[in-house]
């Protein structure tokens, strides 16, 4: 499981809850897949796990609106703050909201007033995919497949993944 580094557990601030790197912390994918393999865990043993939906806050100030923004809740989505990736490409659509690719962790976030959701769309997703390649992975996984929208990311996925 390379997710839920931040969640409906914390609402004081946004935060890309499936961070490729964090400039901040040791709270990431490339941190935690390095420690196993440094503890000895073969890489062809190793299976990356990415997330298909997303996590929301609420902003505290819609004018402050990037990875750590102060928040005062949970956006929309579930009681947990969750939303399956069809349903944050739908909210983006419906809400004319404002897309961001963060290079520094390889995240994706979008907002739209108060409304922010944190998330891998294709790009992330292809990255990240291409880390777990260069590190000779033995491959990844998606949780849940069926939040994809138009199967945009898994198509995405399997064209990059060469065994």
């Amino acid at each position: 499981m390379c997710y839920d580094y931040h969640g409906s557990w914390n609402t004081s601030a946004t935060g890309a809850h499936a961070a490729l790197f964090d400039p901040k912390s040791n709270v990431s994918t490339s941190y935690g897949l390095r420690s196993w393999i440094k503890a000895g865990m073969p890489q062809s043993k190793l299976i990356m796990g990415l997330p298909l939906y997303g996590r929301t806050w609420r902003l505290k100030d819609p004018k402050s609106h990037g990875i750590g923004a102060p928040a005062v809740g949970l956006g929309p989505g579930d009681d947990m703050g969750t939303m399956t990736f069809f349903q944050v490409e739908m909210f983006n659509k419906e809400n004319n909201a404002t897309v961001t690719y963060d290079v520094k962790t390889v995240s994706t976030y979008s907002f739209a007033g108060t409304s922010w959701i944190g998330y891998d769309d294709t790009r992330s997703t292809s990255v990240k995919i291409r880390f777990a390649q260069a590190l000779r992975l033995r491959g990844y996984f998606f949780w849940a497949v069926n939040g994809d929208h138009e199967w945009k990311i898994s198509k995405q996925a399997s064209r990059l993944w060469i065994l």
